[in-house]
């Protein structure tokens, strides 16, 4: 599954949001319409399907529970993880406190991220892109480098 492209989308007050179909179609393949929207990195909000989420809690139970940052971070993440299904009109309802969190207003930008989509306030994608567009080459020679575990 390869999840690409950016998306403005509108909030409503009910804080739906629609997934073009393409992207939809591609996160439930055969499977349930069911997600699972959690916090995301730098401001924004993530949406998973089960499989994609399921291999990311077996990567994280690969880390330490004794380290403070691991058990900070499940707490954090799935404490606030929630579960959500498309609607027939191919939109999912943003649990409330996730919305605040990304500081979603009426504009969203919903973007395609390899396996997952991230939801971003318009604004902060903006400024986000602002400072990070024009570093793109060493962002990318960067994010090339061999992988190092601790």
């Amino acid at each position: 599954m390869l999840l690409t492209g950016t998306f403005l989308r509108a909030v409503d007050d009910k804080l739906r949001l629609a997934i073009p179909k393409r992207l939809r179609d591609a996160l439930i393949g055969e499977g349930k319409p069911e997600l699972y929207v959690t916090p995301g990195i730098d401001g924004s909000l993530a949406i998973y399907n089960t499989a994609t989420l399921d291999r990311l809690a077996r990567r994280l139970a690969e880390s330490s529970p004794t380290k403070n940052e691991v058990r900070s971070f499940n707490r954090l993440f799935y404490a606030r993880a929630e579960c959500v299904e498309i609607d027939g009109q191919g939109r999912v309802r943003l649990p409330p406190a996730l919305a605040e969190l990304a500081g979603l207003t009426k504009e969203a930008v919903l973007l395609g991220v390899h396996d997952h989509l991230e939801i971003w306030d318009r604004a902060r994608w903006e400024a986000y892109l602002g400072d990070h567009a024009q570093r793109y080459d060493e962002i990318a020679e960067q994010a090339f480098q061999p992988r190092v575990d601790a």
